[in-house]
């Protein structure tokens, strides 16, 4: 049996379609596949590798870290000098209330954190959260997942769940001093790339203020400077209660945070003690990916970039069968009539090189969130390829 069929065999799938590309390699803004096909990536692995795959940095980081200590033990009982210099360094890039740093394993994991975290502090119960919302795939994540076609299997999910529509002010009535937390996306990216009106995430932060309900804003998918600034919700002129940080946060590797003032973090030391924990969250090797990462971030002008690259996608994505393209920097929903015409570009893109794919809740928009590092010149040679798959669908529909 070749690799494909051995994958096929022995690697639990998660769909029945898997696009099974058997990639041998990859650099920067592209992948190779076992025949030596190159591709382009339009999706950075979901938001995860802003400054492209196998950066220098990162590599050397992985190395030297692997050489010195890999895992010791659980998570927060040895003093671990890539954990600490990886959080004192994100905490000196966020406002000062968001001044202690969780690691986990994964985005996913660190929703499950801050929803205990929010809970214990808060002595309540009730959880707030969005209609097209996304912040994972285990059970708590789950219960807040805003789509019920992806919840309905797993049911029972977690109770006291109240579910509020995005940039509507009247669901913020139902806010209360019941409620422990409001998570949000701080840009819904699932959803299509849905950004907040600057007055509604106002008034968000303002209802919470108001009722004492802790507002965690989920920056897994953003964040790390895709928005086309470092923070997406530095934007809004707010600030979370607590933060939900992944994807890019490991620099390719498995991480992710949630990050929230000394003050609440210390409620989930005792009374249990121990009250989240985790053997391999904050792994020494993936911090010291991470923090490389974030530092080759911080060092470059690509944030800067953004918004530049972000037109240049804008000017060119033009045609009969594109609806609409929403977009908040670096992450772009293109919308087609339905995930039929959209899955047909997004086959014709992949035949050609380019690597794209579509949006959870929104299946008729084509997915692009590359490398932040990506050029003029390949935003030019993406487009190109992306129309040409229009026009080739088009063609398709009408000699149907």
């Amino acid at each position: 049996m070749n690799n494909r069929q051995l994958f096929l065999q022995h690697v639990a799938q998660t769909s029945d379609a898997p696009l099974a590309l058997e990639i041998v390699r990859a650099e920067g803004m592209y992948m190779w596949d076992v025949n030596d096909k190159r591709y382009l990536d339009l999706i950075a692995g979901i938001s995860v590798c802003n400054l492209g795959h196998c950066h220098p940095a990162v590599v050397k980081a992985i190395q030297e870290q692997s050489q010195k200590y890999m895992h010791l033990l659980v998570y927060g009982e040895f003093v671990q000098s890539p954990q600490v210099a990886y959080a004192t360094r994100l905490t000196q890039h966020l406002p000062e209330n968001l001044n202690c740093v969780y690691f986990t394993n994964s985005g996913a994991e660190a929703v499950e954190g801050a929803m205990k975290l929010a809970k214990r502090f808060t002595g309540r119960t009730e959880i707030a959260c969005f209609n097209r919302s996304y912040h994972g795939s285990t059970q708590g994540a789950l219960s807040i997942l805003g789509d019920e076609y992806w919840r309905n299997a797993y049911r029972p999910l977690l109770p006291g769940i109240r579910r509020l529509t995005y940039n509507d002010f009247e669901s913020l009535d139902t806010i209360t001093s019941a409620t422990a937390a409001v998570i949000a996306e701080s840009v819904q990216a699932e959803g299509g790339v849905n950004a907040p009106q600057r007055e509604w995430l106002h008034a968000l932060r303002e209802r919470c203020t108001a009722t004492g309900a802790l507002l965690i804003l989920d920056e897994i998918q953003c964040g790390f400077g895709r928005n086309g600034s470092l923070w997406a919700f530095q934007q809004f002129d707010i600030v979370p209660d607590i933060l939900l940080l992944g994807k890019a946060l490991g620099g390719g590797m498995p991480m992710g945070a949630f990050i929230s003032s000394r003050e609440i973090m210390w409620s989930i030391t005792h009374q249990p003690v121990l009250g989240h924990i985790t053997t391999f969250g904050g792994h020494p090797v993936n911090c010291a990916a991470g923090l490389a990462a974030f530092e080759a971030l911080l060092e470059s002008d690509l944030i800067s970039a953004v918004k530049e690259k972000e037109q240049l996608f804008l000017q060119q994505l033009k045609h009969p069968l594109i609806k609409a393209v929403r977009s908040l920097g670096l992450m772009i929903a293109v919308e087609f009539e339905s995930f039929e015409v959209n899955k047909k570009v997004i086959d014709y893109c992949i035949s050609k090189g380019v690597i794209t794919d579509w949006f959870l809740f929104a299946a008729e928009c084509m997915r692009i969130v590359p490398p932040l590092i990506i050029t003029p010149e390949e935003i030019q040679q993406a487009c190109e390829v992306i129309l040409e798959g229009c026009s080739q669908s088009g063609k398709r529909s009408k000699e149907a």
